[in-house]
C-alpha cells in the first residue's frame, strides 16, 4: 500500500486550513514538521500551534519532531491527537521507552534517522516501530535535493523489514520527493512518501498527490 504524506512546511502558513483542504481527499496523512531551532536550524510550530492543526485537520496527522528533547515532548504530541508521532533517533537518550510512551498514549510510534546515521543504528528497534523514516535530505528546510546515496539505506531497511516475523512497520522517506524521484524511492522499498514543495508549489496540489501515488504504485518493489 502506497501512502502519500504532504508536508505543510512549504504550504502557506497564513492560510493552512485552506491549504490542507486542497490535498485532504488525495492524500493519506498530513506531515507536520515540528522544529525547535536546536536539533535543526529552523523553527516552525509550537505544541499549542500543532494542537490547532491536529484538531482541525480532516486527515490523520503525523507529527515529525525535529527537536532536541523528544523523550520529554513526544508523548505530548500523542496526547493531543497525533495519529502518529515520529522522533529522531539521534536526539533520543531512550528511544525504546519513548516509543512505548507514544503507543501508550494512543498513537503510532515512529523513528527517524538523518542521512548520516546508518540503518544498523536502529535495526534492533524495528520490531518496536510502526514506521521508520529515512531522511533523504538533511532535516531543517524544505525544497532540498533528494540524496540518491540514501537509496542503499532504504533497500537495507526494506529487506530487514521483510525479515520480521511480526507486524511490519511502514518505510517512509522524506526529502526531495517529486515526480522525478519518487519512483527511485519506491523501487528501493519505501511505501510512504513525504512531499512538500512538489505538492504545495504545484498548480493543483491534489492532482500532484495523485500523480505521485500513481508513479510510486507503478514502481513499488514487489
Amino acid at each position: 500500500m502506497i501512502r502519500i504524506c504532504p508536508s505543510i512546511l512549504n504550504a502557506d502558513h497564513t492560510n493552512l486550513s485552506s491549504e490542507i483542504a486542497r490535498i485532504a481527499d488525495a492524500s493519506d496523512i498530513l506531515h507536520l514538521d515540528v522544529m525547535d531551532n536546536v536539533f535543526v536550524p529552523n523553527k516552525t510550530f509550537t505544541l499549542q500551534e500543532s494542537m490547532a492543526i491536529i484538531k482541525n485537520s480532516p486527515i490523520p496527522v503525523d507529527s515529525h519532531l525535529m527537536v532536541a528533547d523528544p523523550d520529554v515532548v513526544a508523548v505530548e504530541y500523542a496526547k493531543v491527537g497525533s495519529a502518529s508521532v515520529t522522533f529522531h533517533w539521534e536526539a533520543s537518550a531512550s528511544p525504546s521507552e519513548t516509543l512505548k510512551a507514544i503507543r501508550g498514549a494512543g498513537s503510532r510510534a515512529a523513528l527517524a534517522v538523518k542521512p548520516g546515521t546508518p540503518f544498523s543504528s536502529v535495526r534492533e528497534l524495528l520490531s518496536e516501530l510502526d514506521m521508520l523514516l529515512i531522511m533523504t535530505v538533511e532535516p531543517g528546510f524544505g525544497g532540498q535535493k533528494f540524496m540518491v546515496d540514501m537509496l542503499p539505506k532504504i533497500r537495507e531497511a526494506h529487506e530487514a523489514i521483510l525479515e520480521l516475523s511480526g507486524p511490519r512497520p511502514w518505510l517512509q522517506v522524506d526529502g526531495g520527493i517529486s515526480l522525478e524521484t519518487i519512483a527511485l524511492a519506491a523501487e528501493a522499498g519505501a511505501d510512504a512518501f513525504v512531499a512538500g514543495s512538489a505538492v504545495f508549489k504545484a498548480e493543483s496540489p491534489a492532482a500532484m498527490c495523485q500523480q505521485l501515488r500513481e508513479l510510486a504504485t507503478h514502481s513499488q518493489v514487489k
